[in-house]
């Protein structure tokens, strides 16, 4: 678009400029000129043409705060790339921490080697391998809290590991109600693991003697779920740790434990059933809506928050009790990612999506940052314990360490990073 000092510069007065030579002595060479000029005038068009300019901040993916993506890109959009050298030094299976089952190098699992031979390469940028050192520096003084089921566990030994490689002056120490913590002395820097399946308190129930509206209906047993009350063994973090990660899902289609029939969730609130009783899906949305709000009210002012969405399971054949298995030993590609997790399909694995239906409508208006790892795990069939975990049947839902969890991980502290920066 033309500006107005062009199109003054374009219509100002014109002056006669003599040339270097008499135009009537040499009209060959005036045109010989003139053609050599047309063609650097053409050449340099071409060029220009052919070199599409830098894009401009502008031009690049919007930063999505909720989401917790980089200013500049979306990390939760790529592919996994067959990398030989990526994690290979992060830290190995003699790592104390890595719980047996999960220790798929020392169980001797084929692909074990070769799992963390696959970087997650975003589409539009590079995700960012931590440093333990930088981090343990950085954040020096610092209290990060895990809160959540076994896969949130399996991502703070990732965590742990990664850590310890770097420092080896660590004292273990649990913050209160935590299953496990460990505080690296040099920075004074605690992570801990608080085991929640719900978030909300739960436990057994059985028909009362003197009876009550839930045995009107014929309830004898099941699982008492109080959708306003935190769990204990996390309800006191809040006002200890600097930055929480959580996350829920399993359990809440788990029939196996909460079976609909003979050991149903029974939700209660402000210590009353909840009536008429409602399917667990509306449970799960009850109690994000009470333990967002909790959080909330009780987190220190400056606290960062996360909630990790699902991590995805891998059965195939079944579920884990229908004999269901996890054979393979490469990712998937997308169009089998498409087939294994589609709604619509309702197949063994139909939870991961589901569950984070709820979580993104829950968290839509909270403080929460969406740590989303779901689409990049969904590819990785190859990097469960399968056979590995000595169960009586594949574990196809947590994960090996080494393996996929180091990469929530980086996606962890590049987020967290760059929620420093802005603040």
């Amino acid at each position: 678009m033309a500006t107005a000092a062009d199109h003054h510069h374009r219509h100002r007065s014109h002056r006669n400029i003599p040339l270097p030579f008499p135009c009537s002595s040499s009209p060959l060479l005036f045109l010989s000129l003139l053609s050599l000029a047309s063609l650097i005038l053409a050449f340099s068009l071409f060029k220009t043409s052919t070199e599409a300019p830098p894009l401009s901040p502008h031009h690049q993916t919007n930063f999505d705060f909720k989401k917790a993506s980089d200013a500049l890109c979306d990390y939760s959009d790529g592919k996994w790339i067959f990398d030989p050298t990526a994690g290979s030094d992060r830290y190995d299976q003699t790592c104390k921490e890595i719980f047996k089952g999960w220790n798929c190098i020392g169980s001797n699992k084929s692909n074990a080697l070769d799992i963390v031979k696959w970087r997650w390469k975003p589409r539009h940028c590079d995700l960012p391998r931590f440093d333990p050192l930088r981090f343990l520096q950085r954040y020096r003084d610092t209290n990060i809290g895990f809160i959540g089921d076994s896969l949130n566990r399996n991502m703070f030994v990732s965590l742990f590991c990664t850590l310890k490689r770097v420092s080896g002056e660590v004292r273990k120490w649990r913050p209160s109600g935590a299953d496990r913590g460990y505080t690296f002395l040099q920075h004074n820097l605690t992570i801990a693991y608080h085991r929640t399946n719900l978030l909300a308190r739960y436990g057994r129930w059985s028909v009362s003697s003197t009876g009550g509206v839930l045995e009107s209906l014929g309830y004898k047993e099941g699982y008492r779920v109080d959708v306003d009350i935190p769990e204990g063994t996390w309800a006191e973090a809040l006002s200890f740790h600097d930055v929480l990660i959580f996350n829920t899902g399993h359990w809440w289609w788990a029939p196996s434990k909460f079976n609909p029939v003979k050991s149903p969730m029974l939700f209660f609130e402000k210590g009353l059933p909840v009536m008429p009783p409602i399917p667990p899906a509306v449970g799960l949305d009850m109690v994000l809506k009470h333990m967002t709000s909790f959080v909330e009210r009780r987190m220190k002012p400056t606290a960062i928050l996360f909630f990790r969405t699902q991590s995805p399971r891998h059965f195939e054949g079944g579920d884990w009790d229908q004999g269901g298995s996890c054979q393979r030993i490469h990712p998937l590609s997308p169009q089998e990612v498409g087939k294994l997790f589609s709604v619509d399909n309702n197949g063994t694995n139909v939870e991961t999506r589901l569950v984070n239906q709820h979580l993104y409508k829950a968290l839509d208006s909270s403080v929460f940052n969406v740590l989303d790892i779901t689409r990049m795990s969904e590819f990785r069939a190859d990097a469960h314990p399968s056979t590995a975990g000595g169960k009586k049947h594949d574990d196809c839902m947590h994960w090996c360490l080494p393996g996929v969890t180091d990469t929530w991980n980086d996606l962890f502290v590049a987020h967290l990073d760059n929620i420093q920066g802005r603040n």
